[in-house]
């Protein structure tokens, strides 16, 4: 049984949820957001809540109860209050700018690491920190992690991109005689 799948969701003012032809799609202030649902859960609006049910007994609609319970959960909330994440970018010479629809990094390389910023998310600059917002979870997880992934901090003198607050573990370098 999961704990996750068995509460409701409640749906806050001003948001709509509408399930239609196996697709659940949020509607609030800061966007619409939609997904395809799979054939082994069934989802229901009842009094101003969103119920998560399982189709039968097999391991994959337990499995998906509560992952979908999450993600309605996540979609709500997300087009009441953006959801953020952001990263700190550490070194000699690194640099992040912000042009149009483009984040460019040079974190070290030979050639400067330009990323497409993906549709429904705001990226902001300021000095060494990016901060990446929008109602999906998911997008900005995801984009986060791709521009973290370019230049991943490394342990002994913690240059790099890491998140806000993730913790470097430093290490000690070699000793001179």
């Amino acid at each position: 049984m999961s704990r996750i799948g068995k509460l409701a969701v409640i749906i806050p003012a001003k948001t709509e949820v509408t399930v239609l032809d196996n697709t659940i799609s949020v509607k609030g202030p800061l966007g619409v957001l939609a997904r395809p649902l799979h054939k082994a859960v069934a989802v229901s609006i009842e009094n101003n809540e969103v119920v998560v049910t399982p189709v039968g007994k097999t391991p994959l609609s337990k499995a998906l109860w509560g992952t979908y319970a999450s993600h309605i959960k996540n979609m709500v909330q997300g087009v009441n209050q953006a959801f953020e994440k952001k990263l700190i970018v550490e070194g000699i010479g690194y640099r992040v700018n912000l042009s149009g629809k483009s984040l460019e990094l040079i974190v070290g390389f030979s050639h400067p690491v330009i990323f497409a910023i993906p549709e429904g998310l705001t990226v902001n600059v300021e000095k060494n920190t990016i901060s990446v917002s929008g109602p999906d979870k998911e997008k900005v997880g995801q984009f986060t992690a791709e521009v973290r992934a370019v230049k991943k901090p490394e342990p002994y003198k913690g240059k790099g991109i890491r998140y806000e607050n993730e913790i470097v573990r430093r290490k000690q370098g070699k000793k001179t005689a």
